[in-house]
């Protein structure tokens, strides 16, 4: 099974097809957040997406919590893919959906204990879509993602085990664990910031590791 690349934290069309160009087939765009990397203005979210061809999807990075906020950050920016980081109202996932046909939801869970499972359990069914991270909601300033650690990976696998929507993870992953995250995990697709930047900026060629290291089965 091949499994897909998401490269987060893009800061403008450069980076969008620096990261396409190389075989992402998912980027993603950090709206206003408590704290993390990556935030950029709507406006310059609204020019990346224009850009990126068919078939890689856009996934906008929310941390509201209200189905009206989600869906006109949607409206102003026209992703394909609404990334929702913080908690959210179970009956407010049918209102986006039915706001916004043809738009995928996907909701983080912040992997922090088995308590997460549980979580997964309840939300799954009514998105498109898991994504598995490090972060913890319940800090003064939240952490929201982009934190760069590595969470419990048994535990990410029971999630993907007992949901039956794909599953992302993220987290701390770059080439030089990105490979075992896979073997362990085996989620849809892969989650990376940090792990393929220099001083902040992408960079091409752990860019290129990273994902030859996706693309390269380890021994069983």
């Amino acid at each position: 099974m091949i499994t897909r690349v998401k490269i987060c934290c893009i800061s403008g069309i450069e980076e969008a097809q620096l990261a396409i160009r190389c075989g992402a087939s998912a980027l993603g765009l950090v709206t206003e957040m408590p704290s993390g990397p990556g935030p950029i203005p709507e406006s310059l979210i609204t020019e990346i997406a224009a850009t990126v061809p068919p078939g890689v999807a856009t996934f906008l990075l929310t941390c509201k919590q209200t189905p009206d906020e989600v869906i006109e950050q949607q409206r102003r920016t026209r992703v394909n893919t609404i990334q929702l980081v913080d908690a959210f109202p179970i009956d407010g996932y049918s209102k986006l959906q039915q706001a916004m046909p043809g738009i995928r939801i996907v909701q983080v869970i912040h992997v922090r204990d088995e308590s997460s499972i549980k979580e997964a359990q309840i939300v799954a069914p009514h998105v498109d879509a898991l994504l598995l991270d490090s972060g913890n909601p319940s800090l003064t300033v939240k952490e929201l993602g982009g934190t760069g650690r590595v969470h419990d990976w048994n535990i990410s696998k029971k999630i993907r085990e007992s949901v039956s929507v794909p599953v992302f993870l993220a987290g701390g992953l770059k080439p030089e664990n990105v490979g075992e995250a896979i073997q362990q995990v085996q989620p849809f697709g892969v989650d990376v910031c940090s792990g393929v930047r220099t001083n902040g900026k992408l960079d091409e060629n752990k860019l290129k590791l990273f994902f030859e290291m996706v693309n390269t089965p380890l021994p069983r």
